[in-house]
């Protein structure tokens, strides 16, 4: 990408987490993979408890004009899995196509990443993206996106379709 870096950050939703009950493994996973692909990403995940502190720390990404926020966890069906819900209330549109490829490339391997509820869209000119709370679900959602995030991006910024 030729313009300006792409500013993402990383919203972990986790109870337990953001109790102090264990430390995230996948929010830094995800900080960390985000550097690899180029992104100027802040190096401490964001952990807050599911349902509505998810929604403030999108409205905060959506609000800074970060162009990349990558949720973990709470996608699931468990009566606390509220990640989807409060992804979105906030979301102009949403980019099924995103979703449905994080749950595909992991379907043969994991059967319960059908289960994922997770959502991908856009608030205005931020992309939201929902993974799973597993490291494996991190990974995932990191090789399905990096070929994307650029274009993603540019084309939320205006940019044209890459024609001549």
């Amino acid at each position: 990408m030729t313009s300006a870096a792409i500013r993402a950050r990383v919203v972990v939703a986790s109870n337990r987490a953001a109790a102090g009950v264990y430390a995230d493994t996948s929010g830094p996973l995800l900080v960390a993979g985000l550097r690899d692909l180029g992104c100027d990403v802040e190096p401490i995940p964001v952990v807050v408890p599911d349902g509505e502190p998810v929604t403030a720390a999108l409205r905060a990404a959506v609000t800074d004009g970060v162009d990349v926020v990558l949720t973990s966890g709470g996608t699931g069906v468990t009566p606390t899995d509220r990640t989807p819900e409060a992804t979105r209330v906030l979301l102009d549109f949403e980019i099924p196509g995103i979703a449905e490829a994080l749950r595909a490339y992991a379907r043969d391997r994991v059967p319960a990443a059908a289960l994922s509820r997770g959502l991908a869209g856009v608030a205005g000119r931020t992309l939201i993206v929902n993974l799973p709370g597993s490291t494996g679900g991190a990974r995932d959602g990191l090789a399905v996106l990096g070929p994307l995030l650029a274009h993603t991006v540019q084309q939320l910024r205006g940019g044209d379709h890459g024609r001549e």
